[in-house]
């Protein structure tokens, strides 16, 4: 249908629908239940089936499949159901950490999702963009990603980007007039907005006309492919670890076999045990157990708020090195109110709290009424006509609809009685220049009721005051001379130097022939009114950030659009800025070119009176002086520096629908206090991911040398094949597992930043799992030995024993690797899923050696009480042996964290 051509009233009725209240809940429904939900066609997801199936593609289950086809031909039935079983297994515990990593993952889209502002029983709520249906009346502004093909209702400087569609960059000025034009193609649409397409300025309201696979997206969805997924640094660097130790294990079975026979051994128990060894030698769990974890931790970090979009930056949280905020609404509360204001030479004190309208103007200490000072009206009733927010209150409290800080100025109207609809009565608003983050300044062009016509406008006084030729004085509009301008100056610094956020009113009257078309022909030949200062309380729980992450080694810098004094006196009381830091202005900025910069942006701690372009110069110096920089922002013109960003923030309350799908990390509180949490949990996980490839791999070289150490010494097998599959499945799955739940470390958060060419291995971890993987083995075999030659007739006792001092050996050693320093040094009862994940694989050790018809499978038998101190006295050597050790690279563990000055 040709929605383009129809006016607005056809269009209500031929959707069913109401523009002044919306659809009702029962209605959206039944449109749901009958068109379906509004999204594109997605790759058909892998049955569970064939998700278990993928289990069993592995080079080592084909190995293991063709040494139970061995078994079979041989007749060895016993050996081959084992076989058999251990890999059915293995494939069970692949298929639930699969499946559990998937629904996060897929938990983690849901959360991210689009969203939408949508017109529903005569109420503006949020809702997920998929949940759109045909007639719905949606709001949208700069910044916004259209969810659906939509026909504008209403709008104002409108702009929008369709190169999704039309491949042309250049934003499309749109309107809400109907036109007839039969040959028209999407880019002559002027009043239709089309999925997947951006709002870069301006503000406007449309009716959904088409979803999913009926809009001009979907028409061509078939053409768009999804990307995949991208494997993360420390995921590949493991995937080539895995093809190494493939090739390790191959040697490792011809070297066992080869030795094995030469020393007399029949040919198919060596093959056995070799190929039982190539077995052990690859931790195959690992990169399902590293997903999972990552997964897991990217949970954990909802519950603080912080959404990570790419599992890419939970490893770089913790390696950065500079946090660049946004002071208002991410360090400050965003809850403002006026508290002073200044006009024609004169200050008002505003009292009052939050939201509410009640207050007194109070100047000299003496309460004032508004209705009686013009010029103090004048500026209130000004503030409150260029302010789109509205006050309501609900539910005892009064809350801010809207921005604000257009809140905190309709509030002061309000004190001063000022009512929102005995202005609208009066003014109709005849076109908007919305604010943006260039200009610093919003402007609407009003009329009375005689058509007069008025331009008003506010926004950054020092912005505003080059724009104006005039001034209100006393009543009188005079020209704005150099001891005018002056006077507003100092009283922009008293309300700046007070912490105080400063807005500037101005408005000039139109002549009858004059016309606007853009800001710019508006926003001159001002006359300056006054200017509105108010305060937004710091949050309670940015101090603690602050000081934490400097602990941490992590320089936090403060980028805002206030003035300097007000950015300055924020960032002192949250001790941001020290006594040698610099704060420097985005014009002084735009002065420097990028060598200038980055020979000083180290010592900058403040950017005051910036746009969106120097946050992007300012992420290029730091990365350039080789800081890992975490950066945030919220609007459409902040998405270049957040996708430059090391790790880029986009905030989740205020933030666009553009900076959100530039980041790789949601705020969903807007806190910067969670941007300190979120760098702890990236911190932990890595880790915690450090800490299971420790175990694995230690577990994995105990398993290997035992084997290898028995033969060189021409003794019989320690372990048999079965034995040894059977360690690798209990000992390395669920423990492993459980280490990726570990709480971090109490001094996580006073070390300095891990750096981003740091190997896996580093800080001495090589070192930790070839020694207590050598002395596991050396453990086992002394075992081994003792028991063989207590019971030289009895060599399945001799090999339970080893058996059992190997199990125990890791499941000792589990808790070792909870800690970077000592296995005393942390209680082994914080992680209690470790504990129980221990206690399981003890049981299951015990049903394997105590239960008889499992002893024939496994060649077990039960062990003696007093053999019992045997197994555990060698099985706690290993990790109490070095306890408190100290290590090759844990001097660099505890380097001092970089100075922050």
């Amino acid at each position: 249908m040709r929605w383009h051509e129809i006016e607005n009233n056809e269009i209500e009725d031929l959707l069913q629908t109401d523009f002044n209240c919306g659809l009702w809940e029962k209605e959206v429904d039944e449109r749901l239940l009958k068109n379906g939900h509004n999204e594109l066609q997605n790759k058909k997801k892998k049955s569970p089936l064939i998700v278990f199936l993928s289990q069993f593609n592995d080079f080592m289950v084909y190995v293991l499949l063709g040494a139970t086809a061995l078994s079979f031909f041989l007749g060895d039935m016993v050996d081959a159901v084992a076989i058999i079983a251990i890999v059915l297994l293995n494939g069970i515990l692949g298929f639930v950490q699969e499946n559990k990593a998937e629904k996060s993952l897929e938990a983690l889209k849901e959360l991210s999702a689009p969203q939408v502002t949508v017109l529903r029983e005569g109420k503006w709520v949020r809702k997920q963009s998929r949940d759109l249906v045909v007639g719905d009346v949606v709001k949208f502004i700069g910044g916004d990603r259209i969810s659906a093909d939509l026909r504008i209702l209403q709008c104002a400087s409108l702009y929008v980007e369709e190169s999704a569609l039309t491949g042309e960059s250049v934003p499309v000025l749109k309107n809400a007039k109907a036109f007839k034009n039969e040959n028209a193609t999407i880019g002559d649409l002027e009043n239709m907005c089309f999925m997947g397409t951006l709002v870069t300025q301006g503000t406007g309201t449309g009716v959904v006309v088409a979803t999913g696979m009926d809009t001009a997206m979907g028409q061509i969805a078939s053409l768009l492919n999804e990307s995949d997924e991208m494997l993360t640094p420390l995921q590949r660097r493991l995937e080539q670890l895995g093809k190494i130790l493939i090739a390790i294990s191959i040697l490792l079975t011809l070297l066992v076999v080869v030795l094995g026979v030469y020393q007399g051994q029949d040919l198919y128990s060596m093959f056995l045990a070799g190929i039982s060894l190539a077995v052990a030698a690859i931790p195959e769990g690992l990169p399902a157990i590293v997903t999972v974890a990552l997964s897991l931790g990217v949970q954990r970090m909802i519950k603080k708020n912080a959404l990570v979009r790419k599992l890419q930056a939970v490893e770089t949280l913790g390696c950065a090195t500079v946090i660049c905020s946004d002071k208002t609404g991410t360090m400050t509360q965003n809850k403002m109110m006026v508290t002073n204001v200044w006009a024609s030479g004169h200050m008002w004190n505003v009292t009052g709290e939050g939201y509410e309208p009640k207050g007194q103007f109070r100047k000299d200490d003496v309460s004032v009424n508004p209705e009686e000072d013009r010029q103090l009206y004048q500026l209130l009733t000004f503030g409150l006509l260029c302010s789109d927010a509205d006050v309501v209150r609900k539910k005892n409290e009064y809350i801010v609809e809207g921005d604000p800080t257009e809140g905190a100025i309709v509030v002061s109207a309000l004190k001063a009685g000022i009512q929102r609809e005995l202005l609208d009565d009066q003014f109709n608003i005849v076109k908007e220049f919305p604010f943006d983050s260039d200009r610093k300044m919003m402007t609407k062009v009003v009329k009375d009721l005689t058509g007069k016509r008025f331009i008003v406008t506010k926004g950054a006084p020092e912005i505003i005051l080059e724009n104006c030729t005039q001034i209100l004085w006393n009543n009188r509009v005079i020209p704005i001379s150099e001891l005018y301008k002056d006077r507003v100056n100092s009283a922009l610094s008293s309300l700046s130097s007070k912490a105080l956020r400063t807005l500037a009113i101005a408005y000039r009257v139109c002549s009858p022939e004059e016309k606007v078309y853009s800001d710019k022909q508006a926003e001159n030949n001002l006359i300056f009114v006054g200017i509105q200062g108010m305060y937004d309380p710091p949050r309670a729980e940015v101090y603690d950030a602050v000081r934490e992450c400097k602990d941490a080694g992590i320089k936090t810098v403060m980028i805002t659009g206030d003035h300097v004094l007000t950015a300055e006196a924020i960032a002192k009381d949250l001790n941001i800025l020290p006594e040698n830091g610099k704060v420097i202005e985005g014009v002084v900025l735009e002065e420097l070119d990028d060598r200038e910069l980055e020979d000083i942006v180290n010592d900058i701690y403040v950017f005051a009176r910036v746009s969106p372009a120097h946050k992007l110069r300012i992420v290029k110096a730091l990365q350039n002086k080789g800081n890992i920089v975490a950066m945030t922002g919220d609007g459409v013109n902040d998405a270049p520096a957040i996708k430059a960003a090391d790790i880029g923030i986009s905030m989740g309350i205020n933030g666009t629908d553009v900076s959100k799908e530039a980041s790789a990390m949601i705020l969903m509180d807007d806190n910067f206090a969670t941007i300190k949490s979120a760098i702890k949990e990236g911190r932990n996980i890595y880790e915690n991911i450090r800490k299971f490839i420790r175990y694995l791999l230690a577990s994995n070289v105990g398993e290997i040398l035992v084997m290898l150490f028995a033969m060189l010494l021409a003794l019989p097998l320690p372990l048999v094949p079965i034995q040894i599959l059977w360690v690798n499945l209990v000992t390395d799955g669920l423990p492993a597992m459980a280490l990726g739940l570990d709480q971090p470390e109490g001094d996580l958060m006073n070390k300095g930043p891990r750096s981003p060419k740091e190997g896996v291995f580093a800080r001495g971890l090589w070192w930790k799992i070839i020694s207590r993987g050598f002395l596991i083995g050396i453990a086992t075999l002394f075992a081994f030995i003792v028991a063989y030659n207590t019971h030289p007739d009895d060599l399945k006792y001799a090999q339970t024993v080893a058996f059992s001092t190997l199990v125990l050996a890791q499941l000792i050693h589990v808790f070792d690797c909870r800690s970077e320093h000592s296995i005393l040094s942390r209680n082994p009862f914080e992680n209690m899923a470790l504990v129980w994940a221990v206690l399981s694989s003890l049981i299951l050790m015990l049903v394997v050696i105590y239960a008889k018809p499992l002893q024939p499978i496994f060649d077990t038998v039960a062990i003696m009480p007093k053999d019992w101190l045997l197994i555990v006295g060698m099985a706690a050597i290993p990790t109490f042996l070095l306890a408190g050790f100290a290590l090759p690279g844990s001097t660099k563990i505890k380097k001092q964290i970089k100075e922050v000055k």
